[in-house]
């Protein structure tokens, strides 16, 4: 519907294109249709059909001529009509099912991002985030650096298992007065570049931390490769650790010289009325059951459908609440995961890879190149959309040489949250530039900092952790 302007004239609210996007819609068009007219040796129809919706979506991804959600259910849409067995064109007779792909609307690795974003936007409605994140900092009071070390901790907490979008926001609506008592701009800056560093790290740690870990757990699910979420849990957090700690030690030495002290008033004033109680009951629950999937036997995704039901149940939250779901993420999510099953069940990973001698590359090296071109793309397109694009195509390399299919996988999802050096890289990283305490140097030198040494705990240390402990096998 038009709505009116400052003038009183109507618009019809569509947004003008830049001259980016619409040569990328341009490009985009001419990719799709490139391998369907022109017949490329070794691919047949439904294939041709496949590397012109793969290629599109990276085109569309890359510059965002449409919305990142409406290429993702284009993706969809365009499998079920060109290369499902209900296509308009002739397919074989072993064409996978629309219901396939339709059905990743609905996959329950999206269920349980629902339950985690339920429970993140619940802690925004009852302040349980600002709330617990003042009570959790208390005891870091006095040492600037302590301080700093308790920030980041519970940031990366928070963030674990809520939105990193809204743990920063709410970190920086608690540290606010924190980052005025600092007696330097380079104080200010090193305390304002932890909060997105901190936020960044800590959705790596679980399923429900950030899109990319659930696109290669949902993509894994599809080649019957089941992680549970303490699994998860178990195979990301040294990695998280490490860098945190890292990073700490980074910004504490050039931040914060010794001796500098910070006095913390935080005030706690936890929301008690019955609503909010059972809000905190509900989430305790989930999240306990979470972590002990492998004593029940319960599925992860099953456990995140819970907090959906009771929330809506006892009037926790309601339809109002379900508007305000990031739903958009969801179905970005959905969209690779059905890139994934397009590309699987035409064989096109096979072409895609089989011109290429992997055999030449060790496998360390492989998966250092993984890394590096995960966190590359990553720092210029969302980590979603990066994600959705290099797990559906890099799993194919697990039937090309030696190395694990989950492997490959995670590897990539953790690189893809490693891009860190731009605004633009991800929402926490814009969030802490509007602040203008943090200059485009500081957050390229720091996001460089980390992601070279998470590039390389990836691929030439996790993978024998991950081997040894019997997390994932790596041959």
């Amino acid at each position: 519907m038009p709505t009116p302007t400052k003038t009183g004239k109507r618009t019809s609210g569509l947004p003008a294109k830049t001259r980016l996007q619409w040569s990328g819609l341009s490009l985009a068009i001419a990719l799709f249709l490139f391998p369907i007219i022109l017949p490329i040796s070794g691919l047949d129809g439904p294939q041709s059909r496949m590397l012109g919706i793969f290629l599109a979506a990276i085109c569309l991804w890359v510059t965002e001529a449409i919305p990142l959600t409406a290429t993702a259910v284009g993706v969809i849409f365009l499998e079920v009509v060109l290369i499902s067995d209900a296509a308009i064109v002739p397919v074989g007779a072993d064409a996978t099912s629309a219901k396939v792909y339709f059905a990743s609307l609905a996959n329950p690795v999206l269920i349980l991002f629902l339950g985690g974003f339920m429970i993140a936007d619940g802690a925004a409605k009852y302040g349980l985030d600002k709330n617990l994140a003042a009570l959790l900092l208390r005891p870091f009071g006095g040492s600037a650096r302590l301080t700093l070390l308790g920030l980041m901790s519970i940031t990366a907490l928070l963030s674990a298992f809520m939105s990193n979008t809204a743990t920063t926001a709410a970190m920086f609506a608690v540290v606010s007065p924190i980052l005025k008592a600092l007696p330097t701009r380079r104080a200010r800056a090193g305390v304002a570049l932890a909060i997105p560093v901190a936020a960044n790290l800590g959705g790596i740690a679980t399923p429900v931390g950030s899109p990319p870990n659930a696109i290669a757990i949902g993509a894994l699910a599809e080649k019957q490769i089941y992680l549970t979420f303490a699994g998860w849990i178990a195979l990301s957090l040294p990695i998280v650790l490490v860098l945190l700690l890292f990073s700490w030690g980074v910004l504490s030495t050039v931040a914060l010289p010794v001796g500098t002290q910070l006095e913390l008033e935080m005030k706690v004033d936890f929301d008690r009325s019955r609503a909010a109680i059972w809000f905190y009951l509900i989430t305790a629950l989930t999240i306990a059951l979470w972590l002990t999937e492998s004593l029940h036997g319960v599925a992860s995704t099953i456990v995140g459908f819970f907090p959906v039901v009771a929330f809506l149940a006892t009037q926790v939250m309601d339809g109002e609440d379900l508007k305000k779901i990031s739903w958009p993420v969801l179905w970005l999510v959905a969209g690779g995961i059905a890139l994934g099953v397009g590309v699987g069940a035409t064989e096109l990973d096979k072409w895609l890879l089989g011109s290429i001698n992997w055999q030449s590359f060790s496998v360390l090296w492989l998966l250092l190149l993984l890394a590096l071109v995960a966190v590359g793309m990553s720092n210029v397109i969302s980590n979603s959309a990066s994600a959705n694009l290099l797990v559906p195509l890099t799993l194919g390399l697990g039937a090309s040489i030696s190395v694990d299919q989950g492997t490959v996988a995670v590897v990539i999802a953790i690189a893809c949250s490693l891009a860190m050096c731009l605004p633009i890289s991800t929402p926490p990283n814009a969030i802490a530039y509007a602040t203008g305490t943090i200059t485009n140097r500081a957050m390229l030198l720091m996001g460089l900092v980390v992601g070279i040494l998470g590039i390389i705990l990836l691929a030439f240390v996790m993978p024998f952790y991950w081997y040894g402990v019997g997390l994932l096998p790596v041959n």
